[in-house]
């Protein structure tokens, strides 16, 4: 299975050429998000240096303070020795707090302009996908790349690499000061070494593997409880809230499990370190304890090669955890990363050319469409549709209408052939010229958070108010929504539930009337209405589609009757296709649904 996009994300069993291949596209992700601040960022490398080695010269002024200012005040009465060491060292320590909190201010601020800008990366990216990779990613993955995955990389940015940076230079300095002191005394810390390596190389590997598994479990974990939310309505109708808390404890569980693994396998690495570390401690202080007992060694000097072995084992511990929060982030920068490699199935043109429709010809040559290579849904086949016509497709369920509706509005593109727009490929032409061109109504009619005349002011944004409540007349929705509580400005809630679904439906059609684009297609636009509003929305239907080409998908036929042609599919073919009222006199297949429909009205 490839690992390019969001193919391999579920897997746990990657290859070293794959683990390599995927570290390589994080790692490209990061640095472009870092690039643009690197000159910040080298500002805090600075501050951080600083503030690193005047910490680091805190021991060094104590074994001065020991070996020189102490005998100078004690056997000369010499106080101004010990008097500079100590003022040397309170603003070696002030000095230090100071680089240390512009440091700390600088790079939090850095952090949160890099996940700013990789919010807004994944949003845009989320939109920019074709509908063909939202119909088989989910929802609940998405808001995983956007929220828990970004959140766990900023706890990387905003504590992680100060550890890093700050670690790292404290090591440096402290075998500096320490080989300075005593070259001697390092020894026993190179001998240690040795073992931090072989410990660290083991816990990057067993940390790396169950990092992306807890990564992968909290995905499905969120995965499960958007959908248990998004379907309420469902599961309380069903009675699903027993089957649903059953799987949701069960990934709980998983990603309880899969936590506690990642946890086992720190907690063997930390103690293993502090063993470590105070096993060499011991070491450098009896050896040098009888090194002063020889007179090779000063006090002061054992007491500062001490407090330098001692803290150089902190700064190990911080890069622990340090890579503690750098495996986590990785597992999460993984999945965000191949989510942004992902590219539209339905891709936006180089070089497109400006396009303005002005007739509304649609012509598909042989054209056909399969969703994989093994199941065809539109076999090869070619139609015309004139501008100014009114068709409609009927035909039973799964017959590919809605495909054939989706392909004409570029949501999709044909396996093969073309489908062109007054003469045009649309595969030449703009997106957004396409979507000013060619407007599709669906079922769910998705009513955004904010006022009624917010959401019919999405199909022309530089709309006036009287023009919202002319597209409302004309397709007879401005009775009800005067008779709102506040009329036009009413909130429809989230999703527009304040409304019932008819009304929905009906501000979806204000919404597309105003767009005024030249082709107009309704899928199964009016299955949510209830009779005395379909009856309505009929009177003002005939004011939407005047004047442009119109594609009606419908199981009513009372919606067809306002077609001048009919296109009757079956398993993905045109089997009948022409002039309403002949199909109707005739003994096709159209007649026979249309006399059906006409009996159950009886």
């Amino acid at each position: 299975m490839s690992t390019f996009g969001v193919g391999g994300e579920d897997r746990q069993d990657l290859t070293k050429r794959e683990n390599t291949q995927v570290r390589q596209r994080s790692t490209m992700l990061l640095r472009e998000l870092i690039r643009p601040h690197r000159a910040r960022f080298g500002i805090t490398v600075l501050f951080v240096l600083v503030s690193t080695a005047l910490q680091v010269a805190g021991p060094a002024l104590i074994a001065r303070g020991f070996d020189t200012g102490f005998p100078a005040a004690v056997e000369d009465r010499d106080f101004l020795p010990i008097i500079l060491i100590t003022a040397g060292f309170l603003l070696s320590g002030l000095g230090a707090s100071v680089f240390l909190a512009l440091y700390t201010r600088w790079s939090i601020a850095i952090s949160q302009d890099v996940l700013a800008e990789l919010r807004r990366r994944i949003f845009a990216h989320t939109q920019r996908l074709s509908l063909e990779f939202h119909e088989r990613y989910t929802s609940g993955r998405i808001i995983a790349r956007q929220t828990s995955d970004v959140d766990t990389l900023g706890e990387l940015l905003n504590g992680g690499l100060s550890s890093l940076v700050s670690g790292i230079l404290f090591l440096l300095f402290t075998a500096i000061a320490l080989v300075w002191i005593d070259p001697l005394s390092g020894i026993p810390l190179v001998v240690a070494m040795v073992p931090v390596a072989l410990i660290t190389w083991w816990f990057s590997a067993a940390s790396r593997r169950e990092f992306r598994a807890s990564r992968i479990y909290s995905t499905r974990l969120i995965i499960q409880f958007v959908e248990t939310m998004t379907g309420i309505r469902a599961v309380k109708s069903f009675r699903r809230e027993p089957v649903n808390n059953e799987t949701y404890a069960e990934k709980v569980e998983d990603y309880r499990e899969a936590t506690r693994r990642t946890i086992q396998v720190f907690g063997i690495y930390e103690p293993t370190l502090k063993v470590i570390g105070s096993l060499t401690v011991a070491t450098v202080l009896l050896l040098g304890a009888f090194r002063v007992i020889e007179g090779g060694l000063a006090v002061g000097a054992l007491l500062a090669v001490v407090l330098y072995t001692r803290r150089f084992f902190g700064p190990i511990e911080g890069l622990a955890m340090f890579y503690n929060s750098f495996q986590s982030a990785s597992a999460a920068l993984e999945k965000i990363s191949g989510f942004l490699e992902e590219q539209p199935s339905v891709a936006e043109p180089r070089n497109p050319e400006p396009f303005v429709a002005t007739r509304g010809d649609i012509e598909l040559r042989d054209v056909s469409f399969a969703y994989t290579p093994d199941a065809v849904v539109l076999p090869e086949f070619s139609l015309t549709i004139h501008a100014g016509e009114t068709v409609a497709l009927v035909g039973a369920t799964g017959a590919g209408k809605s495909t054939l509706a989706k392909i004409i509005a570029r949501f999709y593109d044909p396996t093969s052939g073309t489908v062109t727009l007054d003469g045009r490929d649309l595969r030449g032409i703009a997106d957004a010229d396409v979507r000013r061109a060619v407007t599709l109504v669906t079922q769910e009619a998705y009513l955004f958070s904010g006022s009624v005349a917010d959401n019919i002011r999405m199909g022309k944004p530089d709309a006036t108010e009287d023009d919202i409540i002319r597209a409302a007349q004309a397709v007879g929705a401005h009775d009800f929504i005067a008779a709102l509580p506040e009329g036009y400005d009413t909130d429809v809630n989230k999703r527009g539930n304040k409304l019932s679904a008819g009304q929905r439906q009906l501000v979806s059609f204000c919404r597309a009337f105003i767009a005024d684009p030249r082709v107009l297609i309704l899928d199964e636009a009016t299955a949510s209405l209830d009779m005395p509003s379909e009856r309505l929305i009929q009177r003002g239907l005939s004011t939407l589609l005047a004047g442009r080409t119109a594609i009606i998908i419908a199981h009513r036929l009372s919606t067809v009757a306002t077609a001048n042609r009919v296109l009757v599919m079956d398993s993905g073919r045109i089997v009948e296709d022409g002039p309403t009222a002949e199909l109707l006199a005739g003994t096709g297949r159209f007649a026979t649904l249309h006399r059906a429909w006409r009996d159950s009205l009886v």
